[in-house]
């Protein structure tokens, strides 16, 4: 489901919501995503942000919050995230958009995205405070993005309760790709010598080699980690008979192969 759902909420990502933001004043691609993925929370500090959001480097969130919040409100910036991601999408699938199979499909992931605990998922509850859209495709954006939120909130708490902190992710999800962390896109930017000291400390605890690749710990721990976002993450769709499931996953996989194409 993560495989399905993803693409169908990260098209928020690219470049007509990007766009979108510009036109309110933003500076660049970072202003408009904080702005469009925080407001949720409200007018919530850059610390706070910070943490829910979990994997931006210290510093990274305060250079976008509470800036975009003198060009935009958070209640104009869920609008223009919307609306821009739902002509994305629709745009993205062409004749799926109109089908009924895609009114369908909308129905059952919506009912699996309402369902879901909201304890301990911040961010998947500030979403869940929004109102639901009546329009199918936007329906189906804002239920993916549901789905991933409440995937992320635990993801955190199992990177959480693993120790394993926001940079450390970024840098062990580089190197299980086979890439130094200075080649890794979210922390490419970052001093060479601030990811040093990550690995360093990596290493320290017996999670990296010498070589700067996985020990049998370091593979162990990643590995438990992602077992546990997929526990964490289950929950969500147990309102949904395994007939339904079947039938949700088989109407998101055209929608989801084509939202995929975004990024090809």
């Amino acid at each position: 489901m993560f495989e399905l759902v993803e693409p169908i909420a990260t098209v928020t990502f690219s470049a007509v919501p990007n766009e979108a933001f510009l036109a309110l004043g933003m500076r660049n691609y970072w202003d408009g995503y904080f702005a469009g993925r925080a407001a949720p929370l409200g007018l919530a500090p850059a610390g706070v942000v910070h943490a829910v959001f979990y994997n931006f480097a210290d510093g990274e969130v305060a250079r976008h919050i509470p800036w975009v919040w003198g060009k935009t409100t958070p209640q104009e910036a869920i609008i223009v995230r919307e609306r821009a991601s739902a002509a994305t999408l629709r745009q993205v699938i062409g004749d799926l958009a109109d089908s009924p199979g895609l009114v369908r499909v909308a129905h059952l992931a919506t009912r699996a995205a309402v369902s879901a605990p909201i304890e301990g998922r911040v961010l998947y509850a500030a979403l869940r405070g929004l109102d639901v859209p009546e329009e199918p495709v936007a329906r189906l954006w804002h239920a993916a993005t549901l789905l991933r939120e409440h995937r992320g909130d635990g993801h955190n708490a199992a990177l959480v309760a693993h120790g394993i902190g926001g940079t450390e992710a970024h840098v062990l999800l580089a190197l299980s790709l086979g890439m130094r962390p200075e080649e890794f896109g979210r922390v490419h930017h970052l001093p060479v010598a601030q990811l040093t000291a990550v690995v360093d400390g990596l290493r320290g605890r017996g999670l990296v080699d010498a070589r700067g690749g996985f020990t049998d710990a370091g593979r162990d721990i990643k590995d438990r980690i992602e077992a546990l976002t997929d526990e964490l993450a289950a929950p969500a769709y147990g309102v949904l008979s395994p007939d339904e499931l079947d039938e949700l996953a088989a109407g998101l996989e055209p929608i989801a192969a084509a939202a995929r194409a975004i990024d090809d």
